[in-house]
C-alpha cells in the first residue's frame, strides 16, 4: 500500500473523529443548557399582596411542577417594576431568575423613566405571554353623566375641571387618562395618588370625577351603585361586564388599551430552554383551577409563543409612547 493512501485514510479517520467529537460537544452543550437549577426566582416587580404578586404566586406552583423544579416568588419592588426587572436582565441566562413582567414595566416606563436601569426589549428574553386583563372607566355616581359621549361634553364644557385619578405619574391608569385627552381633545386634570385604592375612593367620596381602573377592583363597587361604569377599554366586551360597552363602542375610535402579565428571562437564554419554559408556561395557565381564579380577579388567560410576547411589548411601547409625551416619572 502506497504512503499517500495511508495518510489520506488516516486524514479522513481524522476528520470524522473530530466531527463525532464536535456533535457529542454539541450535544452535551445542548443538555447542559436546557437543564434547569433546582430552584428558580420568580421576580416580582413590587411589593407583596398586590396584583401583580398574587397572579405570582398564584402562577409559580403549577410552573414549578411542570418544570419538575421548585418556583419561589422574590420580590424586588421599586420604580414600577424596574428594580426587579433590571435584577434579572443583570442574572445569569440559566433560568435560575426569571421575571413576572408586568406590561407597565416592559412598555410604559421605558418612555417615562429618565434614567430607566436596562432596556426591555434589548435585556430581557421574552419566553410566554401568560394573563391579559382590561380597565374599566368609572365616574362618582352622582355626576350627571351615562355614557362616554355625555362625558367628553360635560367636559368639553368645563375644560381643566373635571378631575381624573390615578396610581401615580406614569401608571397605566394615569396613561389611559392622557391618552383620551389626545385621542378627544378633551382638557383633563391629572391628580396622581400613591397607588389606586386611594384614587378610587376619592371618586366615590368626589374629590375627583373618573378614572380608569382594573375590573376586579372596581367591580363591587359598580355592583353596589357606589360607582358608575360607562365603558370597558377592551376592543371586546369583558366578561365580568357583559353590559358595559367598549370604548371603541362608545364612539372612541381605536381606544384599545389593556394590561398583560408575562414571562422573562435575562438576554441571550437558550432557544431551547426558552421553548421549554414556554411549554410549561403554557401548560400551567391552562388548568382550570388557575383560570377559574383568574377570571375571578378580572384576568383572562393569555398563551403563545415568545414571539407574541414580544411582539405585543413592542407595539404598546408605541402605544404608550403618543399618550405619555411630555410626561417624565418623579
Amino acid at each position: 500500500m502506497k504512503t499517500t493512501d495511508i495518510t489520506r485514510r488516516q486524514a479522513v479517520a481524522a476528520l470524522a473523529g473530530s466531527a463525532l467529537l464536535a456533535a457529542l460537544h454539541s450535544r452535551a452543550f445542548a443538555q447542559q443548557q436546557s437543564q434547569l437549577p433546582p430552584i428558580i426566582k420568580l421576580v416580582v416587580g413590587y411589593s407583596a399582596g398586590g396584583p401583580v404578586d398574587g397572579a405570582a404566586r398564584l402562577l409559580a406552583p403549577a410552573l414549578g411542577q411542570e418544570l419538575g423544579t421548585q418556583v419561589i416568588v422574590e420580590n424586588r419592588p421599586g420604580a414600577s417594576g424596574s428594580v426587579g426587572g433590571d435584577a434579572v436582565a443583570k442574572a445569569a441566562p440559566d433560568a435560575a431568575m426569571l421575571f413576572f413582567g408586568a406590561s407597565p414595566t416592559i412598555t410604559i416606563n421605558p418612555n417615562i423613566q429618565r434614567k430607566m436601569p436596562f432596556d426591555p426589549m434589548k435585556d430581557l428574553t421574552p419566553i410566554a405571554p401568560l394573563v391579559d386583563y382590561t380597565n374599566v372607566l368609572v365616574v362618582n355616581k352622582d355626576l350627571p353623566v351615562h355614557s362616554v359621549a355625555e362625558l367628553l361634553a360635560y367636559a368639553k364644557a368645563r375644560p381643566g375641571k373635571v378631575f381624573y385619578g390615578s396610581a401615580g405619574i406614569g401608571a397605566s391608569n394615569h396613561l389611559s387618562g392622557a391618552l383620551l385627552e389626545k385621542m378627544t381633545g378633551v382638557q383633563l386634570t391629572h391628580v396622581p395618588y400613591k397607588g389606586s385604592a386611594p384614587a378610587l375612593a376619592d371618586v366615590m367620596g368626589g374629590t375627583v370625577t373618573m378614572m380608569f381602573d382594573i375590573i376586579a377592583t372596581s367591580r363591587p363597587f359598580i355592583q353596589s351603585g357606589k360607582l358608575r361604569a360607562l365603558a370597558v377599554t377592551s376592543r371586546q366586551r369583558n366578561r365580568m361586564l357583559p353590559e358595559v360597552p367598549t370604548m371603541i363602542e362608545s364612539g372612541v375610535a381605536g381606544y384599545d388599551v389593556g394590561g398583560w402579565f408575562g414571562l422573562y428571562g435575562p438576554a441571550r437564554m437558550d432557544p431551547a430552554l426558552v421553548a421549554r419554559l414556554n411549554a410549561a408556561a403554557h401548560k400551567a395557565m391552562a388548568r382550570e383551577d388557575i383560570a377559574s381564579r383568574l377570571r375571578e380577579q378580572g384576568y383572562e388567560v393569555w398563551t403563545g409563543a415568545a414571539e407574541l410576547l414580544a411582539t405585543k411589548g413592542q407595539a404598546d411601547r408605541k402605544l404608550w409612547a403618543t399618550a405619555s409625551k411630555g410626561i417624565e416619572a418623579e
